[in-house]
């Protein structure tokens, strides 16, 4: 039963992460690309977690949190672009 959730769930954030690269690419504006990069982080940190599920590792949850800690920084610095025009004050 936890294989064939597993599957599911493989299958149905796959998807979800083809639509957030498909926003990534056609976003008609900067803050709609940057909104699909964050989203596109949270489903590979998703992806992460279930193929540590589904392999008994935890090197994937290790994974997914330095994921985690670099797509927030990452968001962070490039909404701080978009607004102020750069990073550094």
């Amino acid at each position: 039963m936890l294989t064939f959730s597993l599957n599911i769930a493989f299958a149905l954030v796959a998807a979800a992460f083809a639509m957030s690269f498909h926003r990534l690419l056609a976003g008609p504006s900067a803050p709609d690309r940057i909104l699909a990069l964050d989203t596109l982080y949270i489903n590979a940190i998703a992806l992460l977690v279930l193929l540590g599920i589904a392999l008994a590792s935890p090197l994937y949850f290790e994974a997914a949190l330095l994921i985690a800690l670099m797509g927030f920084v990452g968001t962070v610095a490039l909404c701080k672009f978009l607004l102020r025009g750069d990073i550094i004050e």
